[in-house]
Formats: C-alpha cells, structure tokens, sequence
C-alpha cells in the first residue's frame, strides 16, 4: 500500500502567526460590491424569473483562471483543512482512484451538513496539491490534483443556496439550469473568458440516478464536469496547456469522464 506524507497544518502556529494570515487573507479576496462581469450579471438578471439566482455566485472563484496559481506548482500552504490521503494504490492499468475521505474537514461554513464524497480516477504519478486558505476562490477549492508534464485539476465544493433560495437538501443540477445556463453561468469564472464560442461539446451523462454536465472548451483547453447532491453544486475542472492537451487528450477525458458524487 503506497505511503502519503501529511503536511503540517500552519494552524498549529501561534494566535499572532493566525491573525497576521487572516490579515493577509483579507487583503487578498476583493471586497464585496464590486460590478458584476456582464456574463455573470446578464445571467442573474436570466434567472431571477425562476427563483434561482446563478449570477448570486455566479464568480464562485471570482479572480480564478482554471483554478490554479500562475507561478508554476508553488501553492502557499496556509492553514491545510484536514488534509487526508484518499488516493488508492495503482490498478492493473497504472490508474489511482481517489476518494475524498469522509474524515476530511471542511465545511464551508458552520452549520453545513457534511460534504458527500466524490471520487475521480488519475493516471500514475498524478498528486494532491496543497490548498491555502490564501489561495484565490477561498474555501470552495476543496481539492487539487497536478502533474507538471500531464495536466492539473481541482475540485469547487459550493453551498447551493450561494446562489438559490428555493433549492433544499436535496439538490439536482436540472433546478439549477439547463447545461446552457449552468456554462454561460460558471464558465467565465473556470477559465477566466467569456465562453461565447469556446464549447466544442456538451453532454448530459446519468450515473446512479444523478445527473451529470460535461463540457469541453476550447480556447484554453478545459473539461468541465458540473453536478449537485445535497445542499451543494460540484464543479470538476480538468486543464492542460496546449503541448500537454496534445499529448494526454485521451487520459484527461478519461479523467473528467470518471468524477463521481458517491
């Protein structure tokens, strides 16, 4: 059975280092009240007629571009929410499937009912990456995934009442949206563009009773797998530079294809 180091967690520092990282944090996640892109706002004001507001959160990572830090791998580590290893060993075919432990933290916000977990498989060599609390897109990241010469992924966990009111604990993806919507809604934030000609494909898949939207766009490279269980929206991102999209096409579907709310 493979061996997963655990990272210190920086919270075991001391109350002083805790608030001069909150500070830190503030300063960084831009205030509220700024103006709404006109993607997002365009699809509030769509949406408002049928009682769920997509443009509430519709930058559920607002300032993100395909999730991940611009310089390289080096992701500050910050204050880790429970970082579990959930990855298993290789299969016959050299493919790890990970599975968030039910053990993890995170909650987004006291009072959330746990979050229920997903799984995804990866290729051999594919490794958690370290998420910050100083990460731009905050506590909705809850997972990252990267091989430097392959691709990278991430995961957003949201609360469905960030943008929907009439939405229980129970929630599907169709009472979200369309997969229409829920793209021209959540699209502009994942890849950081307007997604106005960018999706070559969408489909609609169904697993276990749950329905699943995938998406592939095109500039930049991005598979975008959306769905909802109980009080939370999912959003799996996979992404590749050009050379690498080139190269592992096949191995990245496969990967946005095997994500699942178990």
């Amino acid at each position: 059975m493979s061996t997963t180091t655990l990272f210190p967690s920086c919270c075991c520092s001391s109350l002083r280092n805790q608030d001069q990282t909150h500070a830190h944090v503030r300063r960084l996640v831009p205030r509220r009240g700024k103006r709404r892109s006109g993607s997002c706002a365009a699809a509030m004001d769509e949406e408002k007629g049928n009682g769920v507001i997509l443009g509430r959160r519709c930058a559920l990572v607002s300032g993100i571009v395909l999730g991940f830090p611009r310089d390289g791998w080096a992701v500050t580590q910050g204050l880790l929410a429970g970082r579990i290893p959930g990855l298993s060993d290789p299969d016959e075919k050299g493919w790890r499937t990970y599975r968030r432990p039910d053990d993890k933290s995170g909650g987004h916000g006291v009072g959330w009912s746990p979050i229920i977990p997903y799984t995804f498989k990866v290729p051999d060599g594919w490794e958690e990456v370290p998420v910050s609390i100083a990460d731009l897109g905050g506590t909705e990241i809850d997972l990252r995934f990267g091989n430097s010469q392959e691709g990278r992924l991430f995961v957003i966990v949201a609360p469905v009442l960030r943008f929907s009111d009439i939405i229980g604990d129970n929630a599907k993806i169709e009472q979200i949206g369309t997969p229409e919507k829920v793209i021209n809604a959540f699209g502009p934030e994942v890849i950081g563009e307007n997604v106005e000609g960018r999706v070559l494909a969408t489909e609609v898949a169904e697993h276990e009773g749950r329905t699943y939207y995938q998406f592939e766009l095109e500039p930049p490279h991005a598979l975008i797998t959306a769905t909802a269980a109980g009080n939370r929206l999912y959003l799996f991102n996979v992404t590749a530079n050009g050379l690498q999209w080139k190269r592992h096409y096949k191995d990245l579907k496969q990967i946005a294809n095997s994500f699942r709310v178990v």
